[in-house]
């Protein structure tokens, strides 16, 4: 999820409403056509597209690709919701995830069975569901947050367990999925609670709900347990939705040690029909970096 997001999302929250786009209304669609709906960020591309949310979803489409991931949809003012809502219907993308709830990055919640706790994240979960219709989104990221370390594990588990049975009794009867996002503690979040996937797996079977699944980012798994095809492979049927970025950087592909042309591969073989979300910075600045980062995933959506 992040690296801290804030280092490639946070300014892309505050761009605003006002400004309009400079290209045209109707794009005419790329002659390219990606194998997988890739999904960039918010200000991945403002040097192309400037700050207005509608011009970066107008380039993005340019391009050929046909998602959006936006983690801070929720903290959006509801018109600049609709108004991104709008454009990518008109430019027949897809939403991808955005974070469902507060996460706490310091001190444990979800992991203590605390009341007030639980009742903060499920209000936040209902919250999301609002949001979720508004942009025409599916899936919601869901990180239940930091190690209680005063707290067996086994009870931990217990108590996370619980609360994500709760929500997906709030989210199952709406048709929406939270996707559970193991995250890697020696580089980017030290004290996370849910880090493997082989954890995910056993929490969402535990649960047994289609409303929580698990979101399988390459750029955490390959720090944490490495051996990704394989592992994703093994939890495939909990598996909702993908997130990438290159290892060590989180960068684009080819930017590091991850072989994404054969990753992407296996992903079409298997006939994954989700979103690929693109949470990773660009590895160069400007314009050019921009382009580096498009003829990156060009070069490893090839077969």
């Amino acid at each position: 999820m992040t690296m801290d997001r804030r280092a490639f999302v946070g300014g892309a929250v505050a761009a605003g409403l006002a400004g309009t786009s400079s290209m045209p209304r109707d794009i005419e669609a790329t002659q390219r056509k990606f194998r997988l709906a890739y999904a960039p960020h918010m200000g991945m591309f403002r040097a192309h597209a400037g700050d207005d949310v509608v011009a970066q979803l107008e380039f993005m489409a340019s391009e050929g690709f046909t998602a959006l991931e936006d983690n801070g949809m929720r903290e959006r003012p509801v018109a600049e919701q609709q108004r991104i809502a709008d454009a990518m219907q008109r430019l027949n993308m897809r939403m991808g995830v955005f974070v469902a709830h507060t996460i706490g990055w310091t001190s444990p919640t979800l992991t203590t069975g605390d009341a007030a706790a639980r009742t903060k994240f499920l209000e936040e979960v209902r919250a999301s569901v609002a949001v979720a219709k508004r942009v025409r989104a599916t899936w919601m990221t869901v990180v239940p947050g930091y190690v209680d370390m005063r707290l067996d594990l086994q009870y931990q588990t217990a108590h996370v367990i619980e609360t994500l049975k709760r929500a997906s009794a709030i989210l199952e009867p709406e048709g929406l999925v939270m996707v559970l996002e193991p995250l890697n503690t020696l580089r980017d979040h030290p004290g996370m609670f849910l880090t493997r996937i082989p954890q995910a797996y056993a929490l969402c079977k535990a649960v047994a709900s289609p409303a929580c699944k698990i979101l399988f980012d390459a750029y955490h798994q390959q720090i944490t347990e490495g051996n990704l095809i394989p592992n994703m492979d093994a939890a495939w049927d909990e598996v909702a939705y993908v997130q990438v970025g290159d290892n060590p950087g989180r960068k684009e592909p080819y930017t590091g040690e991850v072989n994404y042309q054969n990753f992407f591969r296996h992903l079409v073989q298997k006939g994954y029909r989700g979103i690929v979300g693109m949470e990773h910075g660009n590895s160069r600045p400007g314009r050019e970096g921009e382009r580096v980062v498009i003829d990156a995933y060009v070069r490893a959506d090839t077969p």
